[in-house]
């Protein structure tokens, strides 16, 4: 009797997009390291690249010339699902800036150090065929999938009078948590960092610093639920609040941010109305942005005030903004965003924000 062929999982198939051949060989080395790279030059960066498990970008951020052929290329269908780690010459702002803008989800800068980039593109990069044949990878694709179907209801569904339920939450649940639990915390950032809507990537980083958070606190499943459920929903008054005002590239008018200080009630007006929301719910709605302090909105709400539902969901909704980019600032390292929270004092829970240091830490 024969037995049966080993089944070998392919490994990762890079694409390292670079004008620079001369300084791009080292990196190409690291690389391969973890898998198969095909370098090419900016100006044959191919139509359809399914095939790649990722994109690494490595060109004079400076040459108007290469930004404009990455810019167009990384706009379409074909580009947009897939992690973009760029490289920076160093770590001066424009640079960052520029590589952000370009839609980057990741950066590395020179001079190399191996085993960090080695540690990053891991994180980042999913083998390519494989991984979504793993019950791992599809674990985190249906949760990611499940978690932006939320987000079309939200944020497209909702204004144009379709009402969301109770029931559709739900729904989504179990498939994030899954999603969280069997990949990784950094696995589910890198693969919503690729939307480019501010409002979907922001509710789903939230969710999933809430949801991994819950799990690193051992907490039981029906509360890892209810915290996952306040974490989608904590926003869902923005779907009422003007684009011109949520995607505005630049800091807020007075008349803007007054506006936009109307998405707590908002949100909770439209699911009370609906009905079938437990009470929880509508109080994270509505009271998120409250301080412990009383300098909050749109109630004015202090200490025993606020739940501890809450006080999770607003630490978890701060640092998400923190950490994430921004087309008018650069995004904020974990470390930074951290110690930023601390110095708000008794605004936040600060026990519970200290609670939640290993998973601002320990996720890469």
């Amino acid at each position: 009797m024969t037995a049966p062929a080993t089944q070998v999982s392919p490994k990762r198939r890079l694409l390292l997009a670079s004008d620079r051949s001369d300084q791009s060989n080292e990196l190409a080395s690291i690389l391969q390291m973890v898998g198969e790279v095909d370098t090419v030059p900016t100006s044959d960066l191919p139509d359809k690249p399914s095939q790649f498990a990722g994109i690494v970008v490595d060109i004079n951020l400076r040459s108007p010339e290469s930004v404009q052929i990455v810019r167009n290329k990384l706009r379409t269908e074909a580009y947009r699902p897939m992690p973009r780690l760029f490289v920076l010459a160093d770590a001066l702002h424009h640079g960052s800036m520029q590589a952000w803008a370009l839609g980057a989800t990741d950066t590395i800068s020179r001079p190399f150090d191996a085993q960090a980039i080695l540690q990053r593109i891991r994180a980042a990069f999913p083998d390519s065929h494989g991984f979504d044949a793993t019950d791992r990878g599809k674990a985190l694709n249906r949760g990611v999938e499940a978690a932006h179907a939320v987000m079309v209801k939200i944020f497209e569904k909702l204004p144009a009078g379709v009402p969301l339920k109770f029931s559709d939450i739900v729904a989504a649940e179990n498939k994030i948590l899954k999603a969280i639990r069997h990949s990784s915390l950094r696995e589910w950032l890198t693969a919503v960092g690729c939307h480019h809507n501010d409002s979907y990537r922001h509710c789903l980083f939230v969710t999933g610093f809430a949801v991994a958070f819950a799990q690193h606190l051992g907490m039981r499943e029906d509360d890892q639920r209810r915290l996952a459920r306040a974490a989608l929903l904590h926003d869902v008054g923005k779907a009422f609040i003007p684009v011109a005002i949520l995607d505005k590239p630049g800091p807020l008018t007075e008349e803007e941010t007054a506006e936009m200080r109307k998405h707590p009630r908002r949100g909770y007006d439209a699911l009370a109305a609906e009905g079938g929301f437990p009470p929880e719910m509508l109080d994270v709605v509505l009271h998120h942005h409250e301080m412990l302090d009383g300098s909050g909105y749109p109630n004015g709400l202090r200490d025993n005030q606020i739940s501890d539902i809450v006080r999770l969901t607003t630490i978890m909704d701060i640092y998400a903004a923190l950490v994430e980019k921004r087309a008018y600032r650069l995004q904020h390292t974990h470390a930074k965003a951290f110690a930023m929270m601390e110095q708000m004092g008794d605004k936040v829970d600060q026990h519970l924000l200290q609670a939640f240091r290993p998973i601002a830490f320990g996720y890469y």
